[in-house]
């Protein structure tokens, strides 16, 4: 079987100039706000996996505070509490 050549024909890619816009000073204060929040937002999305590390290394450290309130209302039974 004989090979075939694959060629591909990429765009051309042509030079543009961009119009000039005015933005008010406040607008633009608005705009960077809200551009540093989105900035945190998927910095955070993307820590979620740092973030989950900590929380088993906190619950590794004092197993306690991983407890769901089941586990602790039923510790608190076994030891002669009333749990409502």
């Amino acid at each position: 079987m004989k090979k075939s050549k694959r060629i591909i024909n990429y765009p051309k890619i042509y030079p543009f100039k961009m119009e000039t816009i005015a933005v008010p000073r406040e607008m633009l204060g608005k705009i960077l706000l809200d551009m540093e929040t989105l900035a945190t937002d998927v910095e955070e999305l993307l820590s979620t996996d740092d973030i989950v590390k900590k929380r088993i290394m906190e619950i590794n450290v004092s197993p306690s505070i991983g407890k769901s309130e089941q586990e602790l209302d039923d510790y608190l039974k076994q030891r002669g509490v009333k749990v409502e």
